[in-house]
């Protein structure tokens, strides 16, 4: 790897300039052909870069080696250093939104339910009773109370009920409230946000792999990861 071509290769995107950092050299001749590449920069230009090193894992000084060749070396800045490495919170925050976290119970008026990733309840939600999930909420029961899915901004997330008959439904940061008047619940129902629309609607659960058709088999890795 002695081209600083494959080494150190700029391109322009979308999100603006992103320089792709090659994974497989030392990292000490990283930082050499980086420097050399920056030497006939233009000193004016005050682009701000994003720095893609691939499969390589930077560690926080390494971080730093990098940006104090390139701020030292041009005039340009830094925006975001990206790659396709998980951290281990990362990982673990996946494996969490992945797992079905089940319970055989009744939520009661007053109770929170509260989990990361999918929650399902083998039981009732009673007026009054909550349910917060990071991830979809499944109800084999009677939803009456309140189900909040996606908390941590998600909508995609979907919240399914045998009978639906909600005080109110969340997903993401979106809220529906049940009606003041009193009407009939419905069996075998879910509710989504329509991207289109921005707003939470509810339709027959037939429907669904039509909204979301992915989401079956994440159910069924859920389930297997749970």
């Amino acid at each position: 790897m002695n081209d600083s071509k494959q080494v150190v290769l700029m391109k322009g995107t979308q999100e603006g300039i992103t320089v792709y950092l090659d994974d497989e050299c030392s990292f000490e001749q990283l930082l050499n052909v980086l420097n050399k590449k920056l030497e006939n920069s233009n000193k004016e230009d005050r682009t701000e870069l994003i720095l893609h090193s691939q499969y390589r894992y930077l560690r926080a000084e390494q971080k730093e080696d990098i940006r104090e060749i390139i701020e030292n070396s041009s005039s340009y800045r830094i925006k975001q250093f990206q790659s396709y490495v998980l951290t281990s919170d990362e990982v673990t925050k996946q494996v969490n939104n992945m797992s079905v976290r089940p319970a055989i119970r009744n939520v009661r008026s007053g109770q929170v339910h509260q989990v990361e990733g999918d929650a399902l309840i083998l039981g009732d939600i009673n007026p009054g009773g909550l349910v917060m999930a990071t991830g979809n909420v499944y109800v084999f029961g009677k939803l009456r109370g309140i189900a909040h899915a996606g908390t941590n901004g998600n909508k995609e997330c979907v919240i399914v009920a045998s009978y639906m008959n909600p005080s109110q439904l969340r997903i993401a940061n979106k809220i529906s409230r049940s009606p003041d008047y009193d009407v009939e619940g419905s069996n075998r129902e879910f509710a989504y946000i329509n991207l289109e629309n921005d707003m939470i609607e509810v339709e027959k659960v037939n429907y669904l792999p039509k909204v979301r058709p992915n989401l079956i088999d994440r159910l069924e890795r859920g389930i297997e990861n749970g």
